[in-house]
């Protein structure tokens, strides 16, 4: 017989001169806010840290004893006041970027935000890397901006992946249960005070989905649950772990994010208007937001689907094809055969909007989001031609370079990840510095802060890293049963004055953490130079699965226990925000080095910048944008290479010369105070530099300013149904009649010599079938041809319908000599409508024949 159990919850009981911290606990702002941090550190430190630094969890654990001291603390009540104060002034700011900038069309504008993870803080482990830093970030700044945001995401029973090095060096991986009463979410409540529910069809199960609120600053963010008593074992298992179980679980996970997202939106009575899609996992909600539409504005698929693809951003994140995710087709069946039905399709029409041309690799969801999304982009710059080349395959014809995938470079939020010295430094030498750093510092005058001052910030944040350092080696190496000697030892690795490069990321194999070990005698003479010792710092998980990854983290680490090596090459357990904050704020150098070009952007080099931390990197992601002489160092270039051996080689040797021949002179050449005047020179440069722009406010006001805005006036625009069912006519007539369309030039014969400067008459002939003039744009397209019959580079004028020829019109235009030597043209035809947003999107394209 099964036990039933009864349970219920009980909150902390504060007395009212402590009110204020259930709601400073329990909003993220407390993250980003140092001054808020130090309050709750005060409380109990201990707690602190074995909480992660999670304040709720701490309230609900502190003795009563302790509480009634506080209440009657009047420098902890003085302090708690400020803090209050400063939070709701925060809150209550009418003033901000969004405010001043948006447009007075933008003002009803909501953005929902969809993403699979988010790293908002370490008290909240719903995240794995980097894409979770880039999510939570994104929501921070959007709060700062006062940017009409939501974010989305689902709520994990277990945190991610918590590793533990064995004897052997060999990571093996914890999953520690998330205890959500104690952590900074809330239960959201229908009209009744009930716990919200919306439910999804899981091949025919019934699934019912809870939703938690985690408050952001002026945003929120909503988890989504299935770990609910109305539901199956196996479906209360769906939500347990992120990235966990088979591809069956990835699919229901997927599913439930999406439609069941979309749905709690909708339960809630939240009305986005701008819907982002952050990478292909939760690209089902576009189907999703077809059939509501469908249903509650009885539109047509068509129809619905018009307004979802004007009104839907979608961001890709990997140039690694293995990341983008893929369901076999019957898997797809099982799940959307039914749902298919109430879109008006059939399952194979289903399957095309995820297919993609002469390939069987299965259901991508990369391209069901690229299918279903106006505004596409990768990054970085480097990543929007890389995703262009990869993905040209779904515009045929088009030149890769006009493929509409856009650049918009991601960021950090700088004072999520900028030291509190560090803070302290910018703020009192600089105007501006706080909340808005980014944008209301003025950078310039770095320069002017006294060298030393600036020098000995630095070294504070080095002996803080060491420290932090040798603290975790010592539980590590107790917990393994390390004797006396062992634990002494650890008191003398890494020494702060040494050079000190750091690395941590996940240890994918692609990002090649084991590429500075390659020639193992000169990295030794590097690292045991009398006169200039180098010493490294790596951290980093591998996915559980990832055999080949947890091999590089055990050759790493064996490097920590070999003699030869003296300490200076350190494996830090456990990877997380918290020790990524420590890296970034207190190296020297941050080390990068993946093979190019498989670095979609990465943002720990961003993080590093913030506290005059110098990258060595691969020119790869975002760096090609940020690198120049005076700020870092490349790593090789930008040349291709006959082989991987020859790749790695090259490159594992241009690590080992910038070290001994730049980096480390430069840092040990000291002045008569003992001062290295040329790298602080140097570290000023690169905060002055690239923080201004390598910042999330930089990049959430680019969204705005490129995507939210117009895919807003979209949503606002398609409100008449009339209207959408015009484009959706017009999108149909183009369907049905470009089969028949055709173009020609007419007779052009150029002089033999033409001058530069010089505009040549042209003339095509074009055939529409049904088609009107006003339904197409003929384009005159001018540029250079390569030697495969397709345009390296070039631009489009629109050519003028000037007479009707019979079943064709003639259309005429001039091609610019603007310069000497061969010039190349082409006609092409293209669909145009005044409410499209994008003319190539999705497309419809001919080329002048013969």
């Amino acid at each position: 017989m099964r036990m039933k159990i009864k349970s219920f919850n009980v909150i902390p009981n504060l007395p009212d001169s402590l009110k204020a911290l259930d709601e400073l606990s329990t909003n993220m702002w407390f993250t980003w806010n140092w001054d808020a941090i130090m309050m709750f550190v005060s409380i109990n430190e201990d707690l602190w840290h074995r909480s992660h630094r999670n304040p709720k969890w701490i309230l609900g654990t502190l003795a009563p004893e302790r509480l009634d001291e506080l209440s009657r603390d009047d420098n902890f009540l003085g302090k708690l006041g400020e803090i209050k104060k400063k939070f709701e002034d925060y809150m209550s700011y009418k003033d901000t970027w969004f405010a001043k900038h948006a447009d007075g069309q933008d003002k009803d504008m909501l953005v929902a935000y969809f993403s699979m993870e988010y790293g908002i803080g370490e008290g909240l482990p719903i995240y794995s890397g980097g894409l979770g830093m880039l999510s939570g970030d994104h929501l921070k700044s959007s709060s700062d901006l006062g940017m009409p945001l939501v974010g989305v995401g689902l709520l994990y029973r277990k945190g991610y992946v918590q590793q533990v090095l064995n004897r052997d060096n060999w990571q093996t991986e914890r999953y520690p249960e998330n205890d959500w009463y104690n952590m900074p979410v809330q239960i959201v409540k229908d009209h009744a005070g009930k716990p919200l529910r919306v439910e999804v069809d899981l091949a025919g199960e019934r699934v019912v989905v809870g939703v938690w609120k985690v408050p952001v600053g002026r945003g929120s963010l909503y988890l989504l649950d299935t770990n609910l008593p109305e539901n199956s074992p196996a479906s209360r298992t769906i939500t347990e772990q992120l990235y966990g179980g088979d591809r069956e679980n990835r699919i229901r996970q997927e599913i439930v994010l999406g439609i069941g997202g979309a749905r709690a939106l909708e339960a809630m009575g939240l009305k986005p208007t701008v819907f982002h899609v952050n990478e292909g996992h939760s690209a089902f909600l576009l189907f999703e937001r077809i059939r509501h539409l469908m249903k509650s504005r009885g539109l047509s698929y068509a129809e619905a689907r018009e307004i979802v693809w004007a009104s839907s951003v979608f961001t890709t994140h990997t140039p690694v094809m293995a990341g983008n995710e893929y369901f076999d087709f019957e898997l797809v069946r099982k799940y959307f055969e039914t749902y298919s039905k109430e879109l008006g399709l059939t399952f194979p029409e289903f399957l095309d909007l995820g297919k993609e041309e002469h390939t069987s690799m299965g259901f991508c969801m990369t391209v069901v989001a690229m299918k279903l999304s106006a505004f596409l982009n990768g990054v970085s710059l480097l990543h929007r031609d890389v995703s262009r080349d990869m993905w040209h395959k779904l515009w045929p014809g088009l030149p890769r370079y006009e493929v509409p995938i856009e650049g918009i470079t991601n960021g950090v939020h700088t004072c999520s990840w900028i030291s509190h010295e560090h803070h302290q430094l910018y703020s009192k030498a600089l105007s501006g510095g706080n909340n808005g750093v980014p944008d209301s510092c003025d950078w310039p005058k770095i320069t002017e802060i006294d060298d030393k001052e600036f020098w000995d910030t630095h070294m504070l944040r080095k002996v803080k890293l060491v420290k932090l350092v040798r603290e975790r080696l010592r539980r590590q190496h107790t917990r393994l049963g390390a004797d006396r000697t062992v634990l002494a030892e650890i008191e003398t690795v890494l020494n702060p004055e040494y050079l000190t490069i750091g690395f941590a990321r996940r240890f994918a194999t692609y990002k090649r953490a084991t590429l500075f070990m390659r020639d193992l005698e000169r990295l030794l003479k590097l690292v045991t130079d009398e006169d200039m010792p180098v010493q490294f710092v790596f951290a980093g998980k591998a996915h559980q699965a990832d055999a080949h990854g947890k091999e590089f983290i055990k050759q790493v680490a064996r490097l920590s226990l070999d003699k030869r090596f003296k300490n200076r090459i350190i494996f830090v357990e456990d990877y997380n925000m918290n020790v990524a904050r420590y890296m970034v704020q207190g190296v020297d150098v941050w080390m990068n080095n993946p093979i190019r070009p498989l670095e979609a952007s990465g943002t720990s080099g961003m993080k590093a910048v913030i506290n005059g931390v110098m990258n060595l990197s691969v020119l790869d992601g975002w760096w090609p944008e940020g690198y120049s002489p005076d700020v870092g160092w490349a790593i090789g270039g930008t040349e291709a290479y006959n082989s991987d051996e020859e790749r790695d080689y090259v490159e594992a040797e241009s690590i080992y010369n910038h070290i001994k021949k730049m980096v480390a002179p430069l840092y040990y050449q000291r002045d008569e105070q003992g001062l290295p005047r040329g790298w602080i020179k140097m570290m000023k440069a690169c905060v002055q530099k690239l923080v201004p722009h390598f910042n999330t406010n930089r990049m959430v006001r680019e969204y705005h300013e490129k995507f939210y805005s117009h895919a807003h006036r979209s949503s606002r625009k398609f409100l008449e149904n009339s209207r959408v069912a015009e484009i959706a006519r017009w999108r149909r007539k183009l369907e049905d009649n470009w089969p028949r369309v055709k173009a020609v030039v007419d007779q052009f014969k150029p002089e033999m010599e033409v001058h530069a400067g010089a505009k040549l008459p042209v003339s095509a002939v074009v055939w529409l079938g049904d088609l009107k003039p006003e339904d197409v744009d003929v384009q005159l397209y001018i540029g250079a041809a390569g030697g495969e019959g397709e345009f390296k580079d070039g631009k489009a004028l629109s050519m003028t319908h000037d007479a009707r020829m019979g079943d064709a019109y003639l259309y005429k235009g001039e091609v610019p000599c603007y310069k000497s030597g061969r010039h190349d043209f082409a006609v092409r035809v293209l669909g145009r409508h005044p409410d499209a947003v994008n003319a190539l999107m999705p497309l419809y394209l001919k080329w002048s024949e013969e």
